[in-house]
């Protein structure tokens, strides 16, 4: 993407995005070199970055089939980000045609970018929305006309919630999302820990502080498993996101504390 070339309107391409370093750490190529230049800081902090990164989306493929299995036809991904390969919706519609999915984010090139792909699909739309503002989600036309909240929900909340400052009360957010989904619904969600990896967590932070258009809050096991209050989490709990249900031609790394995101899915109690 030519820096600055027909952008939408609001973008500061002087400053990188979230959005846009999570493309840039999997190969895409919606960034900038703003972006590519804020992940190269953040892999001579950690140099396995782009491998987090890929595990990452790993588990949200492997969630949302592991979701369509268990018999949800209806998700809402909250901070979706810039699509590229395996999008809930292809994931989804792929095991169940007619799944219906709603995409959420707040970056103007990771909207204009999800409008384009989700043109004629009747099943899938973009919401711009910020996800600390839950009754905005909720109660967008995009939400309304695809989910229907007397059936279980899938809310996916994908390396979005460590964006969110303490002050901005992300259990909160959460709690918000899940009392408005009705019971049997479902939560996945992964969060970059600061529980075995300190420095590195700090070092990450403090560039996310200067460099990006959102700072970085890594939260311990505790902070991050109290997330999933009302949720049962399904086998194997909240553990280092390549370990959670791998496929099995996937290697298990020697120290998944590496892996410094921790994953887990959970289903709404009664």
């Amino acid at each position: 993407m030519p820096d600055g070339v027909g952008l939408p309107q609001g973008v500061d391409p002087g400053k990188a995005s979230v959005a846009r370093m999570y493309d840039a750490m999997l190969g895409g190529e919606h960034n900038f070199a703003i972006d590519r230049e804020a992940v190269a800081a953040f892999t001579a902090i950690d140099p396995q970055v782009r491998t987090l990164a890929r595990a990452n989306r790993a588990f949200l493929g492997r969630a949302v089939r592991f979701l369509v299995e268990a018999g949800v036809r209806q998700f809402i991904d909250l901070g979706s980000g810039i699509p590229t390969q395996g999008n809930v919706h292809e994931v989804a519609q792929s095991a169940s045609p007619g799944a219906r999915v709603v995409y959420v984010d707040n970056d103007p090139v990771a909207v204009a970018h999800s409008e384009a792909l989700l043109a004629g699909n009747p099943d899938a739309a973009i919401v711009a929305a910020d996800i600390r503002r839950p009754a905005d989600v909720l109660s967008s036309p995009q939400v309304r006309g695809l989910i229907d909240f007397e059936q279980p929900v899938a809310v996916l909340m994908i390396t979005i919630l460590h964006f969110v400052a303490p002050e901005e009360d992300p259990a909160g957010i959460v709690a918000a999302f899940r009392d408005a989904v009705p019971a049997g619904s479902w939560l996945a969600l992964t969060h970059a820990t600061d529980q075995e990896r300190p420095d590195t967590a700090a070092a990450v932070g403090q560039l996310y502080r200067t460099r990006a258009t959102s700072p970085v809050t890594p939260r311990s096991y505790h902070e991050i498993n109290s997330l999933f209050d009302g949720f049962d989490l399904v086998d194997p709990g909240l553990v280092h996101v390549p370990l959670w249900r791998p496929d099995p031609e996937d290697e298990t790394p020697e120290d998944p504390s590496q892996y410094w995101v921790y994953a887990g899915v959970g289903r709404k109690s009664a």
